[in-house]
């Protein structure tokens, strides 16, 4: 199950990527018309820019959700004690599933709202973005989720061996 998860978000790195790469072009072209006036002024390209630029933090935080470096701040010093460390990493998992459901579940609320406008410039229906939430809420829940099994497992059999 794992593997496939690790694919699943290695296509999420990949469209990562491509949401980073493709926010250059309207900000460039944005830099472009303020500073240099060689082209004019496009006002959809600040919408477009927002637009991408929510899709790629709610997928960067559906990688790093899967990575574990989101969502997690460590005040005191890893646990060395299997039970203690548990707690520790579950409490965090339990925390960030609890926040995944709500985004998911009231996301698609948020999602009905924005279907039901379209951004100024562009005229492109809101739900475009207002979609990412429940979506990220969803692949938060189930890699949070999946990572909390691990951690149970883990304390149950042991870490694995790594050669």
């Amino acid at each position: 199950m794992e593997r496939i998860l690790d694919r699943f978000c290695d296509a999420f790195r990949l469209l990562l990527g491509v949401l980073i790469a493709t926010l250059a072009i309207p900000v460039g072209m944005q830099v472009l018309a303020r500073y240099t006036g060689i082209i004019p002024v496009y006002l959809w390209t600040e919408e477009l820019a927002t637009f991408i630029f929510v899709w790629a933090v709610m997928v960067g935080s559906v990688v790093a959700v899967w990575e574990g470096t989101h969502f997690d701040v460590r005040v005191l010093p890893d646990a060395k004690h299997p039970l203690l460390k548990l707690l520790q990493d579950g409490f965090v998992l339990v925390m960030i599933t609890g926040f995944a459901i709500l985004f998911a579940i009231y996301g698609i609320e948020y999602t009905k709202f924005g279907y039901i406008q379209n951004s100024p410039m562009m005229r492109a229906n809101m739900a475009i973005t207002h979609i990412s939430v429940p979506i990220a809420g969803t692949l938060w829940t189930l890699f949070a989720g999946f990572r909390l099994f691990q951690a149970i497992e883990t304390y149950r059999t042991g870490p694995k061996e790594t050669s």
